[in-house]
């Protein structure tokens, strides 16, 4: 399921690969072939990312649920029994 990028967000990905090859590797690249670097990184890494991403808000929730089931059990009411 692919993310689709804004025309911004591709515009500025290309503006910022394409000045990371000028600086670092004096190399100059052409929007298209930026487009489809961008693409290929996209294709590979976004996976990975984003799986780490729902990995932390697992983690994140479970943290969040035990705090939550802790402040429930201070809720509770003693029960006295009569004898």
């Amino acid at each position: 399921m692919p993310t689709k990028l804004t025309r911004e967000q591709m515009e500025y990905l290309v503006h910022q690969v394409q000045r990371y090859f000028k600086e670092e590797r004096s190399e100059t690249l052409g929007n298209l072939e930026t487009e489809e670097l961008i693409a290929f990184f996209s294709k590979e890494l976004g996976p990975l990312y984003y799986n780490q991403g729902v990995q932390d808000s697992r983690k994140l929730l479970v943290e969040r649920m035990s705090s939550l089931e802790d402040e429930l059990y201070v809720l509770e009411k003693p029960i006295h029994k009569n004898k």
